[in-house]
């Protein structure tokens, strides 16, 4: 599948990753450092452990810390969504969108593997029912799927029986390769409306968005990528990447090169962890 036209339809709501960050409150933090903030409902795990090498930071074992497998109970309707980790800290969470793809997905999670980093992946169902491997691999590796629609449709545009329906498709083919039911959501083109926040809720699952915008989606060039994400590193950011819908091969080099960077830096790399009471 190709989503080349993204480009085009993504312009249509760039904007709205300038939502506000009020939709963070009642976040709790848990991470390296052992640094604590407001309460509610989900939190976020820490990752790092001493170094095995000079910058390179790994992680804790995954029977440690890894999100319990059962099936998320409804959770709280919000208005905005989870935006950033409001923290003290050097801790970032890393997030790719729109696979998996099989021409693109399997580097990134070398790279990951190769410096011990674990990231969310907010997949498609149309690209996920096809490419479940990945998704077991996603799931052997402790990191975080997400649901990210279907077909990638625009929600605002769509009534509340497809915009479920596209829900529960995707959460029906993550549960059968990733092993769990998703327990976050992501909105395609950051548009939410009231309906995706009451369904994404009912289902168990919270509404996370970005405050790190790549734009690998425009294909820049590495460097840019590069450029940007190491520009916008900062306690509690989400940094939005892709791992399908067009050439990817940009993102691929640009995370070669980023991150070990950023952790040699200091920065360490989280992923959320709900918890279980």
């Amino acid at each position: 599948m190709q989503k080349d036209l993204l480009l085009t339809r993504r312009r249509v709501l760039l904007g709205a990753a300038a939502l506000g960050a009020a939709g963070t409150a009642g976040l709790l933090m848990s991470g390296t450092g052992g640094e604590s903030v407001r309460s509610a409902a989900p939190a976020w795990g820490p990752q790092a452990r001493a170094a095995l090498k000079p910058g390179a930071y790994r992680l804790q074992p995954l029977a440690g810390d890894a999100p319990p497998r059962r099936r998320p109970g409804r959770v709280a309707v919000r208005s905005e969504p989870i935006m950033e980790l409001p923290v003290h800290g050097r801790l970032m969470v890393l997030t790719f969108d729109d696979g998996p793809d099989p021409r693109y997905t399997p580097d990134i999670l070398d790279t990951l593997d190769e410096y011990g980093v674990r990231a969310m992946f907010f997949v498609c169902g149309e690209m996920a029912v096809d490419n479940k491997e990945l998704l077991a691999r996603m799931a052997e590796a402790g990191h975080i799927v997400g649901n990210h629609t279907w077909t990638h449709p625009l929600l605002t545009q769509l009534d509340r029986a497809e915009i479920r329906s596209e829900m529960v498709r995707t959460s029906d083919v993550i549960e059968d390769a990733y092993g769990e039911r998703p327990w976050w959501f992501r909105a395609p083109y950051g548009a939410w409306n009231r309906a995706a926040f009451q369904l994404g809720a009912e289902m168990g699952m919270e509404p996370l968005a970005w405050t790190v915008d790549s734009l690998d989606w425009t294909t820049p060039g590495t460097r840019t990528i590069i450029d940007r994400v190491e520009n916008g590193a900062a306690p509690g950011v989400v940094v939005l990447s892709h791992d399908a819908g067009g050439d990817r091969s940009q993102t691929v080099r640009a995370l070669r090169k980023w991150l070990p960077h950023l952790l040699d830096d200091g920065y360490h790399f989280t992923v959320p962890r709900r918890r279980t009471a």
